[in-house]
């Protein structure tokens, strides 16, 4: 007996060392197949389809890390104990005996405790029978338990510090693990004096509160705000009077039994006692000034007494109210109201000036020169303000208010068409020149933009301040000083001292220097300038544009009253940017000095100033405003609109500080010259100062002279009709490059002949887009003109709006009549494309060309050769065809109509045929099909449009059916035209998975800023429970990366999946992924070729996590990768239609709610409750996804069609929609190319092809994408 047991011993013990070993050969196969990753061949065969619905899925048990190895260290074996005890008790199948989680344990022991295991496992199986009395002895020799008392005193002298709340709270919450004290005591060391809540709760909402309070820290110490504390010092109240304090015990006394402080009784407090007397109010401030309100003068009128007053216009007034004592004062006719209107103030209190019992009868406000109203108004008492407007009054007339300035600047439409009052049209020019006089009286209350004192002061610094950005090595340069007369000398001192006092300059000492000097007025006074053409030279130039102003000046066409404004020192009015004023440095013969503001002469003071006044005007620009530079152009279609017009732009000069030169400002004209243009309601004209100057211009001698000339004219060519033909023998004297002009018969008749057309020149009418445009053209051997005219008035006449001419070019010049003539109506429709493109009504363009109509030139009405017919005569010759007679050969025929004659000798048509239309003969019908259908001037038409052409002539019995034969069979059909149906393939749903991240979808979001060294995201969605993972990437990853990723922040928290859809990019197709996941047991499932609706899920997902992004850092795009984890929080906290729950709560089982935290305890008794809920939670899921997914194929499928009956070995059609064609332009490349045979079906709706090798991509395709051949 003794050696049977010692020979069952010893085959037992030969058992456990070759299950030993057998566990050694595996861990060392599995290390060596990672290893050799880099080098696996991929799978002979596609991975498997997709488990159908209906069957039974088997159940996994959770897929848990495998347990590091442990050496013998005491502080890591409590860790390597629990990973050991999870492992083996989640997989009982496996684990099934004591023996085999024993042996588990010892396989992952290293160093001193594999020694002690080796020495336990040879003494045998009596020595630890069970698996808890071994892990007892582990325990004993590698986990020496710690003294509870260590902990709790660790616990009473822990402190937070400095630290983050969190890091406190984990610390304190190891250490009562360690201790195993219950809450009670626990309370006494967390600062927990709320007894409604736990000691878990109060610990998260201590969290919570550190965490606000830290990201708040910030902000609160970014900025300072000093603002005056009320006096500490209040009213003394009522019972406050001769009263002591409550002594220590008395205080304490009420307190313990939750008495009123103030009375003693109890149910309230002192705060709340309702025997306390109100407080009266504390006054920030006493002085008006620090009302930040707008108060505005009105006038009111009534019974025919008018009362000029202030009025407060507050929004958080409900009413508009008048005080009591004004009305007393003023004698103000008042009605008793119907029922007492009680007043409160914000905090819903009653004020102390008691209900509202009396109103005005009805009074006339008026507010400025045309703004009139009737109104009612509250009786109060308000001292402050005579007048109130409040919230009624705002809402009703929805003023614009400038709140600085304290004045209203717009009225809305509706006050200007019922609350302005009529006034006269124009006001009377002023007979005298006083500032009062010239200003009307409207703007009396705006002469701030006038001031003369404020122009000369130093302006502030601006966004748009002058820059003197100098070429990359440039060298400051320095000009040479200029002699000066002694009247200059003089005249130099005094503008140094008045530049000084103002500001504008200040001694330099700087290298750079330009000279001074001066040049004459017009008045013969010396204008000071400064040569800075040098400094100019080196300047990078500022390219803003200015306006083009006849273009400007087309935006006049209704405007009926006109006011002009000129701003005063303007370029001095824009600082030079700091740091450059050393550039703008002169010398004269008293001293060195630069400029702080912008000076003349600099090449970008014009485009500065334009930048300046056009952003300051940005809203009325070609609205009512047109600036250039710093005139200024107010323009309006009534005079009540003018005026607000007016005052909104004069408050937008004091706004931003610029002013006005009121002796050269024109206020409410009919006609107004701007420009070197007269602007009126008619149209534009030349300015008489200027025709009158080139009226009486003497005629150039040198070649300087003439060039000054014809510039002065260029600028009135808009004018003057064929400018370009009559001045091209002055043109021409300047090619010649002669100093002393040689004056020819032609050349002096051209130059009377342009001043006799300046005087002559018509008013240009504005351009009204409400009615046509005629547009006249005409071309000459040496030019081309055009003439752009409208019929207006009554009767209707025409006008002309724009001349146009050009000069040819000696190229041009050998254009024939009829391509100068089309040349001529391309430049004009170029010149007026913005009034003619898009215009309401059609537009007429007059021409003599020959192609169009002949018209005979002797019978032209008009004078100017531009336009030879304006009114056609109604006896026209007959047109004339465009291509000669001589140049027709002979008529076209068709080759095959003779053959069908002949062919009808042995085939003779049948007696149905109709008599109009040719019986084709059988053996030439699929030719007749083949001319009709594949002739260039058919086109390859379709079925129907084939069978037109066909009936138009031919016929015969089976025309139809041959017709569709034939189309359908059609190769450059098959390969060009796409079809014109659904795609084919119904919906086919991807299996429902059974649990959370069993079934998992990736894809990627790339081509993104970088962000933190991000540029890439991977998205991860879990197909049970829709809850996702955004994982940032400094690029777009390899295999390699892509697996590691995954399992740093998917796998190590849900396990690993059982399932992965991928579509078919590199990362996806290598062999490293597939041969990975295989070793893993993970199943890889990629998309067909080109079908991304296979992947929908996470494609869905990247759309609304671009969106997420687009919404919180459009403008500061670098910072995405910092909102990516509120993006991955937002989509798992979003209920999804398809589950009907939130991610958090499928996966968690709750759901975590938005700060505050409710405090709510936790109802999870147990682990085993928590899987029971969390089952039943995925039951619900599973079936609200298997109705989503029912939902979902249903209407899909309304916009699919069935596939075709697909077989291996057929030949179809592939689209080339997804394939990269070696072909120049893709629209006229094919549709589909030449069939392939399929070779097996993938899915219902996937199909592999026999692609040729050159083609280099994945051979599945989805049915959509495929037809039949």
């Amino acid at each position: 007996q003794i050696a049977t047991e010692v020979s069952a011993q010893a085959s037992l013990l030969t058992r456990h060392q070759q299950q030993l070993d057998r566990l050694t050969t595996l861990t060392k196969q599995l290390v060596q197949a990672l290893q050799g990753l880099q080098v696996a061949t991929p799978p002979a065969t596609p991975p498997p389809p997709v488990q159908p619905p209906g069957a039974q899925p088997v159940i996994a048990s959770p897929r848990l890390a495998f347990p590091e190895t442990f050496d013998g260290t005491a502080a890591k074996c409590k860790g390597f104990l629990l990973q050991c005890s999870l492992f083996v008790n989640q997989q009982p199948h496996l684990y099934a005996t004591d023996e085999s989680k024993i042996a588990f344990v010892c396989s992952l022991l290293t160093g001193k405790a594999l020694d002690w295991a080796t020495a336990v496992w040879n003494l045998g199986q009596s020595t630890y029978p069970t698996f808890s009395t071994f892990l007892q002895s582990f325990k004993e020799v590698f986990q020496p338990s710690p003294e509870s008392s260590e902990a709790g005193e660790q616990i009473v002298a822990l402190k937070q510090g400095r630290r983050p709340a969190a890091d406190y709270a984990l610390e304190f919450r190891t250490l009562t693990a360690q201790s195993g004290w219950n809450d009670g005591p626990l309370k006494l060391h967390y600062p927990c004096r709320d007894k409604g809540l736990t000691l878990n709760q109060y610990i998260d909402l201590s969290i919570r509160i550190d965490n606000v309070m830290r990201s708040r820290k910030p902000a609160r110490t970014s900025f300072t705000m000093s603002v005056q504390q009320p006096s500490a010092s209040t009213t003394p109240e009522p019972m406050q009077l001769g009263a002591t304090k409550l002594t220590v015990e008395e205080r304490e006394r009420r307190l313990r039994n939750n008495l009123c402080l103030y009375c003693g009784l109890a149910g309230n407090i002192r705060a709340t006692c309702p025997t306390r007397p109100p407080r009266p109010p504390t006054s920030v401030s006493a002085t008006k000034s620090c009302l930040n309100h707008c108060e505005i003068l009105v006038q009111l009128c009534a019974e025919g007494v008018s009362i000029k007053t202030t009025a407060l216009v507050d929004s958080g007034a409900a009413g508009n109210f008048i005080d009591r004592d004004f009305v007393a004062t003023n004698h103000l006719p008042i009605l008793s109201c119907a029922s007492p209107v009680a007043v409160a103030a914000l905090n819903g209190r009653p004020l102390g000036s008691g209900r509202i019992d009396h109103t005005t009868n009805d009074l006339t406000l008026r507010i400025g020169s045309c703004h009139q109203e009737t109104i009612r108004f509250f009786i109060i008492s308000s001292p402050q303000s005579p007048l109130i407007l409040g919230y009624p009054w705002l809402n009703r007339h929805e003023p614009t208010i400038s709140w600085a300035g304290g004045i209203i600047t717009h009225w809305s439409p509706n006050c200007q068409q019922h609350c302005f009052v009529t006034v006269p049209e124009v006001l009377p020019r002023p007979a005298t020149t006083s500032l009062s006089s010239i200003i009307p009286t409207e703007y009396q209350n705006l002469l701030e933009a006038f001031s003369t004192v404020k122009a000369t002061q130093l302006p502030p610094h601006r966004p748009g301040d002058c820059a003197i950005d100098l070429v990359p090595g440039a060298v400051p340069p320095r000009g040479r000083i200029f002699p000066l007369s002694q009247p200059e000398s003089e005249a130099m001192e005094k503008y140094i001292r008045e530049e000084l006092a103002k500001g504008f300059i200040r001694p330099s000492t700087s290298p750079a220097s330009a000279g001074f000097f001066f040049v004459k007025k017009k008045d013969g006074g010396p204008r000071p300038c400064i040569d800075y053409r040098a400094l100019n030279e080196l300047t990078i130039k500022y390219r803003y544009p200015l306006p083009l102003i006849p273009p400007a000046l087309e935006q006049l066409r209704s405007a009926k009253i006109y006011t002009k404004l000129d701003l005063r020192s303007a370029y001095n009015l824009i600082r030079i940017r700091e740091g450059d004023e050393w550039k703008t440095a002169f010398s004269t013969t008293s001293g060195h000095y630069e400029y702080l503001v912008m000076p003349f002469g600099l090449a970008n003071s014009p485009s500065y100033f334009q930048a300046l006044v056009n952003e300051v005007f940005r809203d009325m620009l070609n609205r009512w405003v047109i600036v250039y530079i710093d005139d200024i152009l107010i323009f309006s279609n009534s005079y009540a609109e003018h005026v607000q017009h007016v005052r909104s732009v004069l408050q937008r000069l004091i706004e931003h500080q610029l002013y006005a030169k009121e002796e050269k400002c024109q206020f409410h004209q009919e006609s107004i010259a701007f420009l070197g243009y007269v602007i009126s309601p008619e149209g534009v004209a030349m300015d008489d100062n200027k025709v009158n100057a080139v009226r009486n211009w003497p005629r150039p001698k040198t070649l300087k002279e003439l060039q000054r000339f014809l510039g002065f004219s260029n600028f009135y060519r808009r004018f003057i009709r064929n400018f370009s033909t009559v001045a091209a023998p002055l043109t021409s004297m300047i090619k010649k490059g002669d100093a002393r002009l040689t004056w020819s018969p032609i050349a002096v008749q051209a130059y009377h002949d342009l001043r006799q057309r300046f005087t002559t020149a018509p008013i240009l009418r504005h351009p009204d887009p409400r009615l046509p445009f005629l547009v006249e053209v005409d071309a000459s051997s040496t030019g081309v003109g055009a003439v752009l005219s409208q019929r207006q008035g009554q009767p209707p006449k025409t006008y002309p709006c724009a001349f146009f001419s050009h000069k040819l070019s000696p190229a041009e010049r050998n254009y024939d009549v009829g391509n100068r003539e089309l040349l001529a109506i391309k430049l004009a429709l170029q010149e007026w494309r913005h009034w003619l493109e898009g215009a309401q009504h059609p537009f007429i363009i007059l021409t003599d060309h020959k192609n169009l109509e002949y018209l005979c030139s002797a019978k032209v009405a008009k004078a100017d050769a531009l336009s030879r017919v304006h009114e056609p005569d109604h006896t026209v010759p007959p047109s004339e065809t465009i291509l000669p007679a001589s140049v027709i050969v002979a008529p076209v025929t068709w080759d095959i109509i003779t053959e069908i004659t002949e062919g009808q000798a042995q085939d003779p048509p049948p007696a149905d045929c109709p008599n109009h239309l040719t019986y084709v003969p059988l053996n030439l019908r699929t030719r007749v099909l083949s001319e009709v259908h594949s002739a260039p001037s058919s086109g390859h038409p379709g079925i129907e449009a084939t069978i037109q052409l066909l009936h138009n002539r031919f016929w015969w019995p089976s025309l139809r059916s041959d017709t569709i034969t034939f189309v359908k069979n059609c190769s450059i059909c098959n390969t060009s035209k796409t079809p014109r149906q659904l795609p084919a393939g119904l919906l086919q749903p991807l299996p429902i998975p059974k649990r959370p991240w069993s079934h998992i979808a990736v894809d990627f979001v790339t081509d993104l800023p970088s962000s933190h060294g991000h540029t890439t995201i991977l998205s991860v969605i879990d197909r049970f429970s829709k809850g996702c993972r955004f994982i940032p990437l400094p690029k777009l990853p390899t295999a390699m990366e892509m697996a590691e990723a995954l399992c740093n922040s998917v796998f190590r928290f849900y396990g690993l999946p059982e399932d992965i859809v991928s579509d078919r990019g590199p990362q996806f197709t290598s062999r490293l992924w597939s041969s990975f996941f295989r070793l893993l047991g993970v199943n890889v499932s990629l998309t067909s070729g080109y079908h991304p609706e296979a992947n929908g899920q996470v494609e869905r997902l990247n759309q609304e996590l671009t969106r997420f992004l687009r919404s919180y850092c459009q403008d500061h795009q670098e910072d995405w990768s910092r909102f990516l984890l509120w993006a991955e929080y937002a989509q798992n906290s979003i209920r999804k239609p398809s589950t009907n729950l939130t991610p958090f709560r499928c996966i968690l089982g709750y759901q975590p709610p938005l700060f505050p935290w409710s405090g709510e305890p936790s109802d999870l008794s147990a682990v085993n409750s928590w899987f029971r809920q969390s089952e039943e939670t995925w039951n619900r899921a599973h079936v609200h996804l298997q109705r989503a997914v029912r939902r979902t194929q249903a209407q899909a499928d309304r916009r699919r069609r069935p596939n075709p009956p697909y077989e291996p070995g057929q030949w179809v059609w592939l689209s080339t929609r997804d394939l990269r064609l070696r072909l120049p332009c893709r629209k006229l490349s094919p549709r589909y190319v030449s069939p392939f045979k399929i070779t097996c079906q993938i899915t219902p709706v996937s199909f592999r092809l026999n692609l040729p090798s050159e083609y280099r991509i994945s051979p599945t395709f989805h049915v959509s994408l495929l037809k039949p051949a």
